[in-house]
């Protein structure tokens, strides 16, 4: 029988997606994956390659919520008690995490069965379940260069992967940046459930660029469900082209036709975009824990890739501007796009496999 791998993540596209990654290289090295998540997590895990799903009790609260805090760790305790008994069951080799607290009850498990461990912190500011996992796991791979809120310890022994991209994206880092000749295609994305201050304010900024711009346009849109209808009437009274959805599956697809990117800085953003060599420009969320977004950015920012609009900064007329600049200059797009590829970490996916199998027993 082959090794078999236990890959806890869920929640968010952004969990679930490197883990994904993983497990389709560990799948293509002749490992069998089982997929231990939530049901948010489920939503994004159609098309993962595990034999198995297990779906283990989990539940988060916040640090002001004592009463929260303590039912939370009742039903962690409980996941953790489903993991025990699906892992002697199932015997895996190594467990690997994602973090996020869905991935809370798989690790505990197997630290309590001590089974080997290895997490992977997608962000450039370790999370908390992964602070409060990183001191007792076998291993730590990190994604950025940077990690902050990491012990000296942790951060000492941390192996920068990058973060693991699905095969459609990284088939973009061998695909060349054309600048702009003619047409002007712009993505907007505002993370796997869209956000509302972009569904809303883009459009807006984009109606008040010069009419040249704006009949050269085709604009990608990621909205909210109750923005989308708003969105596509400022279009048309813009006389813009556009494409308005609430996701978008095939998102390698429109990576590779854009030209430019409008987007939150999750992890999986700044990474796809730095994988796809694309210029962008950045709205960190400003609620983001730790503000970790902020510090995703940085990277890309410091790299020449992304130019970062914060929050309280963020107005129609500041985004139209930075557009208007961006849009007019195909030359500095092409360095922009340089820029990111610079900082991009293809082969992610390989590298935390090659950790994973070096980690299992």
């Amino acid at each position: 029988m082959s090794k078999l791998a236990i890959v806890a993540a869920g929640g968010t596209g952004g969990h679930m997606f490197p883990a994904q990654a993983l497990a389709e290289v560990l799948a293509a090295r002749g490992w069998r994956v089982v997929l231990a998540t939530d049901d948010r997590g489920a939503l994004y895990a159609d098309k993962f390659p595990a034999q198995e799903r297990l779906a283990l009790s989990a539940a988060t609260a916040k640090a002001n919520d004592p009463l929260g805090m303590i039912k939370a760790g009742f039903v962690v305790m409980q996941g953790v008690l489903e993991a025990r008994a699906a892992f002697k069951r199932l015997d895996p080799a190594v467990v690997v995490g994602f973090g996020g607290y869905p991935a809370l009850p798989a690790l505990l498990g197997a630290l309590s069965q001590n089974r080997p461990t290895v997490i992977h912190e997608q962000n450039a500011v370790l999370g908390r379940v992964n602070r409060f996992l990183a001191p007792g796991v076998d291993a730590v791979a990190c994604a950025f260069p940077t990690l902050q809120m990491a012990t000296p310890k942790v951060k000492a022994r941390a192996h920068i992967v990058g973060n693991p991209v699905r095969p459609p994206v990284r088939a973009l880092y061998d695909t060349p940046y054309l600048p702009p000749e003619v047409q002007l295609r712009v993505l907007v994305t505002g993370g796997s459930q869209g956000a509302r201050l972009l569904s809303e304010l883009i459009p807006e900024a984009v109606a008040k660029l010069p009419e040249d711009l704006r009949s050269r346009l085709k604009v990608f849109q990621q909205a909210r469900a109750e923005s989308m209808e708003q969105a596509r009437k400022t279009y048309r009274n813009a006389m813009v082209d556009c494409e308005v959805a609430p996701f978008f599956r095939d998102m390698a697809g429109y990576l590779r036709q854009s030209h430019l990117v409008i987007g939150r800085s999750g992890a999986s953003t700044c990474t796809e975009l730095a994988v796809a060599g694309r210029p962008s420009i950045l709205v960190p969320l400003k609620i983001a824990a730790d503000d970790h977004q902020r510090f995703n950015a940085r990277l890309l920012e410091e790299a020449g890739g992304a130019a970062v609009c914060l929050e309280d900064e963020l107005t129609v007329d500041a985004m139209a501007g930075a557009l208007n600049a961006l849009l007019k200059d195909p030359e500095r797009l092409g360095r922009m796009a340089a820029g990111a590829r610079s900082v991009a970490t293809p082969d992610a996916a390989e590298a935390l496999a090659d950790l994973v199998e070096k980690t299992a027993r």
